[in-house]
C-alpha cells in the first residue's frame, strides 16, 4: 500500500504537469514552442502511463494474494468444516474475515484504478480547465478508496502483525 501511496502522488504530480503543458501550449502561439510543448506534453503522459502500469501491477498482485487466500478458506472447510479451525489463524480473526477484509480492499483499489485509466486517457486531451482540476483533484484524492477501505486495510495490517498498537 505503501508502493500504491507513492505512486498515487508521482501520478498527481505527473498528472499537473500535463494540465500545466497543455494550459502552456494553449498560451503559446507560434509553431515552434507548440512542437516543443507537445514532445513534453507526450513524455508527461508517457510517464503517467507507466505510473497507471505499476499500479495495475499491484492490483493484479493484490487478485493472486486473494487467490491464495480464497484457497486457504476452502482449505480449512475441509479439514475442520464450516466453523473453520478453532485457534485462529491470525490475532483475532479466522481465514473468512482476513479474505473478507481483503476482498474490501480489492475492490476498491480495482475500482480505483479504472479511475486512473480514465484520467489518463482524459487528462491531456481536455479543453475545460475546470474540469482539468476535477480529473487531477480526483487523482490526488482517490474517491474509489472510501475510508472503510482504509479501516480494513489497518485492521489487516494489526490482525497480521504487520502493524502494532502504540502504548
Amino acid at each position: 500500500m505503501l508502493r500504491w501511496e507513492k505512486l498515487n502522488d508521482e501520478g498527481f504530480t505527473i498528472a499537473a504537469n500535463i494540465v500545466n503543458a497543455r494550459s502552456s501550449s494553449e498560451a503559446a502561439g507560434t509553431s515552434g514552442n507548440l512542437v516543443v510543448g507537445n514532445l513534453a506534453l507526450r513524455k508527461e503522459c508517457d510517464k503517467l502511463e507507466d505510473v497507471v502500469n505499476k499500479m495495475a501491477a499491484i492490483v493484479t498482485k493484490m487478485e493472486r494474494l486473494m487467490t491464495s487466500q480464497r484457497g486457504l478458506v476452502d482449505l480449512e472447510e475441509f479439514q475442520f468444516g464450516t466453523q473453520g479451525r478453532k485457534v485462529p489463524l491470525f490475532h483475532s480473526w479466522n481465514a473468512k474475515e482476513f479474505v473478507s477484509s481483503c476482498s474490501i480492499l480489492l475492490q476498491s483499489f480495482t475500482s480505483e484504478l479504472r479511475l486512473k485509466r480514465v484520467l489518463l486517457q482524459e487528462v491531456a486531451h481536455n479543453m475545460n480547465s475546470d474540469l482539468s482540476l476535477v480529473y487531477i483533484s480526483c487523482w490526488l484524492h482517490q474517491p474509489l478508496v472510501p475510508a472503510h477501505g482504509r479501516l480494513a486495510l489497518e485492521a489487516v495490517l494489526l490482525e497480521t502483525g504487520q502493524r502494532h498498537l502504540p502504548g
